[in-house]
């Protein structure tokens, strides 16, 4: 018998922040939820971030922990977890505490209305240059697959369960967000977007506008396009729901 809820959070080196995320995911999740459980991707952390896990999990069953040898991507730590997440919904987001937690209870106030439910950072807390970036990354995207959702890989998002029963997901990079919109807008689900809190990262380093990650998203989206464009399902008309 699956879950109530599943709140998903890829990991990697984020020992500063892990704590204090669990803290606030166990404090709000028995608001939202009779039944949840809390999954933790640590994807080869360098760090503490896995010990400080473990010993949390050891001591309260909800949590649970899957761990990478290897840092194998963003991409597919996020697909592990959700992949394990046994909920009726599925969340995820980030665990580097740039969202605030209590605003998932608003993304679920349209859960059972929309099949996926996104953030979108009303004023981004990032540097110029990433905000930059993330434009042209938007356009790209909005053009290709002519998907227009405000903010693609805002780390703020809600599914229903056959949503990712449904669509395969093949991203290991940034590219991931973008890979599983697209695929379930092709699949026919409907998704509602939602204005979230956003705060500039407080501990660890980000990564998303390294070279090596715009280039492993920039590969991913050109094979993304390129097999929708042989399958014979070349994106059209992918928008918003509301």
């Amino acid at each position: 018998m699956s879950l109530e809820l599943s709140l998903v959070f890829p990991v990697c080196d984020e020992e500063q922040s892990i704590g204090r995320l669990l803290d606030e995911a166990l404090a709000l999740a028995p608001r939202l939820a009779s039944d949840f459980e809390i999954v933790v991707v640590d994807d080869g952390s360098r760090d503490a971030s896995a010990r400080i896990v473990e010993a949390r999990r050891q001591r309260d069953p909800r949590i649970r922990l899957l761990r990478h040898a290897g840092n194998r991507g963003y991409g597919a730590a996020l697909r592990a977890g959700l992949r394990e997440a046994r909920g009726e919904l599925v969340f995820f987001s980030d665990a580097d505490l740039q969202f605030d937690l209590d605003e998932l209870a608003t993304l679920l106030a349209h859960a059972r209305e929309f099949d996926i439910v996104a953030g979108y950072r009303r004023a981004r807390g990032d540097p110029w240059g990433r905000r930059l970036l993330a434009f042209g990354w938007g356009s790209l995207v909005g053009r290709l697959f002519d998907l227009r959702v405000r903010d693609i890989d805002c780390a703020f998002k809600v599914f229903r369960r056959h949503v990712l029963e449904a669509i395969p997901i093949s991203s290991v990079g940034a590219f991931v967000n973008t890979e599983i919109l697209v695929r379930a807008r092709q699949a026919g689900f409907r998704i509602h977007q939602v204005p979230v809190s956003h705060r500039r990262r407080r501990f660890g380093r980000q990564s998303g506008a390294r070279p090596r990650v715009v280039a492993r998203a920039l590969f991913e989206l050109w094979t993304l396009y390129g097999d929708l464009r042989r399958s014979g399902r070349a994106p059209t008309a992918l928008r918003d729901e509301g």
